[in-house]
């Protein structure tokens, strides 16, 4: 039987840092407010002219290198993002006419916070059926480009990023199992106004309920972490390390309550890089594997939750 494995992970932030400081001279808020409820210090925003497939191409290259492969190696492309570069065509291509690995599979999933759960999923059920060799999975986003900075409700939370993977075929489990939800009679509780046949109209924005969404995410987000146990006849000792969605430092927090995890085995990023959506299981990921906490044969759940709603996880043997 064939499984997948990640053979390499990368990740990437702009170089321009918007720190809780500078916030509060643009909306009313302060440092301590946005520590004290996100746990959030500062956040990296894209360029003028920087785009989304401008982070995921940096990341991209970075879990390529990581994999020992080079990006003509790449056979599948599945690309989580809520804020693409064109309408079409959609960010799986433009990054791939980049790497240059032409003619295969290539698209983006939209599922926001969830995208690359969701992506994750798809990736694995190809290599596993041996549809794809090496395929490359990323997250990225460019969320300051609909954040109305005068809301402070959601100005304080998002920011841009990249993360990506490379999975390719096991002898032995790598990716355990993935586990994908979604439920849209709560589309209202988080959305972003405008689109291609409703009209974009004055402001492309983020609206959000904020603790509405928060009661919902912990609930969901403990449901999906009992189904990944069970789905593998786990106990929850057996968690190395829990990599979640760096969403709001309570909600991960609420999650590892769950799993019975002190904070220590729990990869931790949202003070330095904020709410980056589908970027920021990937980052944290890429961050936890490079700074040498995260070791070969440990096992890891992966977790996010996005407006739709939408929500996801996966277990992984890394």
């Amino acid at each position: 039987m064939i499984y997948s494995r990640i053979a390499g992970t990368g990740s990437y932030l702009p170089a321009r840092i918007l720190t809780n400081a500078e916030l509060e001279k643009m909306v009313d808020t302060s440092d301590e407010w946005i520590r004290a409820r996100t746990g959030i210090e500062r956040r990296h925003i894209a360029a003028d002219g920087e785009t989304t497939v401008d982070l995921a191409e940096h990341a991209a290259r970075r879990a390529i290198e990581a994999a020992g492969l080079k990006p003509e190696d790449i056979d599948f492309i599945a690309f989580g993002t809520t804020t693409p570069d064109l309408v079409f065509p959609n960010c799986g291509v433009l990054l791939q006419k980049r790497l240059g690995c032409l003619g295969v599979p290539a698209f983006s999933v939209e599922t926001a916070c969830a995208g690359f759960m969701y992506a994750l999923s798809i990736a694995d059920k190809y290599v596993r059926c041996g549809e794809a060799k090496r395929a490359l999975v990323v997250g990225a986003e460019t969320l300051s480009r609909m954040t109305d900075w005068e809301d402070r409700g959601t100005a304080i939370l998002f920011a841009d990023g990249a993360g990506a993977v490379v999975l390719e075929p096991s002898a032995t489990p790598g990716i355990l199992s993935t586990h994908l939800h979604a439920d849209g009679r709560y589309n209202e509780m988080l959305y972003c106004a405008g689109g291609v046949s409703t009209g974009f109209g004055a402001k492309l924005a983020i609206k959000m309920s904020g603790k509405e969404v928060f009661k919902v995410a912990v609930q969901k987000l403990g449901s999906v972490v009992d189904e990944t146990l069970a789905a593998n006849g786990l106990e929850r000792s057996a968690i190395d390390w829990l990599v979640p969605h760096q969403a709001n430092i309570r909600i991960v927090q609420a999650t590892a309550d769950k799993l019975g995890l002190p904070m220590e085995r729990v990869i931790v990023t949202v003070q330095d890089h904020g709410n980056t959506s589908a970027a920021s299981v990937p980052l944290a990921l890429d961050i936890g594997i490079r700074d040498g906490r995260i070791k070969r044969g440990e096992l890891l759940l992966l977790e996010a939750f996005g407006g739709g709603f939408t929500w996801g996880s996966a277990l992984i043997r890394y």
